[in-house]
């Protein structure tokens, strides 16, 4: 096994390890949310984002807080606005 497949492997497993914990560092955040370093730095100094800081240098995430600020501001599909389009028209012809 040559050294690129060795590391690929690790990586797999290191995002394995990261995707069963519940709360993340700085570090594995940024890997989580795909982002780097100093847009979390500046999410969280402006506190754009959760995190706690329980001695006052350390910086964590709670998983399930991250997903729901990931998600936020979600667009519709074109598919689910013409439907409600439709579902809206046929309640206001009803009444």
């Amino acid at each position: 096994m040559d050294n690129i497949e060795l590391e690929q492997r690790l990586d797999r497993i290191e995002r394995l390890l990261i995707a069963n914990k519940e709360v993340l560092t700085f570090e594995e955040a940024c890997e989580y949310m795909g982002i780097s370093r100093s847009f979390l730095y500046k999410l969280t100094s402006t506190r754009k984002i959760p995190h706690s800081k329980p001695n006052g240098k350390m910086i964590f995430f709670e998983k399930k807080k991250l997903n729901v600020w990931l998600l936020q501001n979600g667009r519709k599909s074109k598919e689910e606005i013409e439907s409600e389009a439709l579902k809206y028209s046929l309640n206001n012809n009803t009444k």
